[in-house]
């Protein structure tokens, strides 16, 4: 019976059986008959130990360390691998079980022993940390085959075998030493003390009296350089007032050239125009004296001209009237000639679009009109189409029923008693071979069905055609077949 199992975030998975190969691991699956599931649990575990080595000399000593060792996982699916490892090596068995601890145990006691004996205490030592590496990277690769990683390595401080004290010569023979420098450190710092007083205060003397010197340099160098600034600045004042002067001296010239100029055309300006006012009072004298002549020469003008003037004007003004009257004439003429045109063409406009109007309603029903007869047309074809399944594909019983429906023969003979009016007419009564009679009071035989009274009315053709034909000396159409010659009737 299949069930499906789920496991907690620290688990996974490991199902064997139908339809797997190897192992799958998953984190959810559904586990169905003649398949195993187990979980197993891929937290890091801690394992401490103290690693018995011994050096290239022959000197034992303890390595306390801590691993903190488990499968690897990864956020980008690499671990599948080594997590396949771990699921068939090391996961049947309980990871805190003496199995796995010895396996372990073993791993990093060999890798430590081997990197131990080929390097001395000294050096052991003295790279400690060198040496916590090369056992982290040689134990790595040998927990890798079995799907195991080292999360965290903490190796403790060196420690002496019971019976051994190396390590603590050692640490006498580095206390001593520090000891011993130290008493050295502090004679020598004396020493530099009582050298560096003496020295401080020599220097102290030579800085003094340095200073004192160039104090007495700088003051005369500083004295030299304010009496040369002091008259450098006393002949820069002198050039710019004499700079001064020269630009107030050009000034004056140039003001005393301005008024003297400014005089001169003050005096011409004073006589041109005392001139042009005794030019403007002549001139302004002989106007007076032209418009004296010319009043009087406009006076005799006026005098010898104002009668024809007078009669001058009185005919351009009678002329003027009459083309005036004549102008408005012929602009009421124009105006009338105008309205009337435009009166005829607002007419021919009407009458035009009153015939477009019925034209296009003529268009319009022409339109509908084809419309409906190509509706009725295409409404008789599937009439006509349905009949012609119905009877079978039978095209003379078509043909004869849609004569029938149409009242063809009915036509036939009201023409033919139209024909006969007023006559003796030669009445001639039949039967047909299935007991269907034509005349009054003829009617259908036993049967009833439709198909009967076709056939029925098909065997009347002959002699109904034969007694119109006698009556009337006409022959039916061509496509509705030819009379029998007349012995064969009889």
């Amino acid at each position: 019976m299949a069930c499906f199992r789920v496991a907690d975030a620290s688990e996974y998975l490991a199902i064997t059986g139908w339809g797997i190969d190897d192992v799958k691991l998953a984190k959810k699956a559904w586990v169905f008959v003649g398949q195993q599931c187990k979980k197993f649990d891929v937290t890091p575990v801690n394992y401490e130990f103290e690693v018995h080595a011994m050096s290239s000399e022959k000197l034992p000593f303890i390595l306390p360390a801590v691993f903190t060792i488990g499968p690897k996982i990864s956020e980008d699916g690499s671990h599948r691998a080594s997590l396949l490892l771990y699921a068939k090596l090391i996961a049947p068995h309980d990871k805190n079980s003496s199995h796995v601890r010895e396996l372990v145990r073993g791993v990093i006691e060999g890798e430590t022993r081997v990197l131990a004996a080929s390097m001395t205490m000294e050096q052991i030592f003295q790279g400690t940390k060198s040496f916590k590496q090369a056992v982290f990277e040689n134990v790595q690769l040998e927990l890798n085959q079995f799907g195991l990683y080292i999360y965290n390595a903490n190796v403790k401080q060196l420690v002496d075998v019971p019976g051994q004290e190396y390590f603590s010569y050692l640490g006498q023979k580095t206390q001593q030493g520090a000891v011993n420098q130290a008493k050295v450190d502090v004679a020598e710092a004396r020493m530099l003390g009582a050298v560096g007083a003496k020295e401080r205060e020599g220097t102290t003397l030579q800085k003094a009296a340095e200073v004192d010197a160039q104090t007495k340099v700088f003051r005369v160098r500083q004295e030299a350089i304010g009496i040369k600034e002091q008259a450098k600045v006393e002949a820069e004042v002198k050039v710019y007032e004499n700079e001064r002067e020269a630009v107030v001296a050009a000034a004056k010239a140039d003001l005393a050239t301005k008024k003297a100029a400014w005089d001169r055309q003050t005096k011409v300006a004073e006589v041109e125009a005392s001139k042009a006012v005794a030019i403007r009072e002549a001139e302004l004298q002989m106007e007076v004296e032209q418009k004296n002549a010319l009043r009087l020469t406009e006076k005799l003008k006026a005098e010898q001209l104002s009668k024809a003037t007078v009669q001058y004007d009185m005919q351009v003004q009678d002329s003027n009237a009459a083309l005036y009257s004549r102008q408005k004439s012929a602009e009421a003429k124009l105006y009338e000639q105008q309205k009337a045109a435009e009166a005829r063409k607002a007419q021919a406009d009407a009458q035009f679009f009153e015939q477009k109007l019925a034209e296009d309603a003529k268009l319009y029903a022409k339109q509908k009109e084809a419309e409906s007869l190509a509706t009725v047309g295409k409404a008789k074809a599937d009439y006509v189409a349905a009949m012609l399944q119905a009877l079978g594909g039978n095209y003379h019983a078509l043909r004869d029923y849609m004569m029938i429906d149409g009242g063809l023969y009915q036509e036939m003979a009201r023409i033919n008693a139209g024909a006969v009016s007023g006559m003796q007419p030669k009445i001639s009564i039949w039967t047909g071979a299935d007991g269907v009679g034509a005349g009054a009071g003829g009617g259908v035989g036993a049967g009833g069905a439709a198909m009967q009274h076709v056939s029925g009315v098909y065997k009347m053709l002959p002699p109904l055609l034969s007694t119109v034909h006698e009556q009337t000396g006409m022959l039916p159409p061509a496509w509705m077949g030819a009379l029998p010659p007349k012995d064969e009737a009889n």
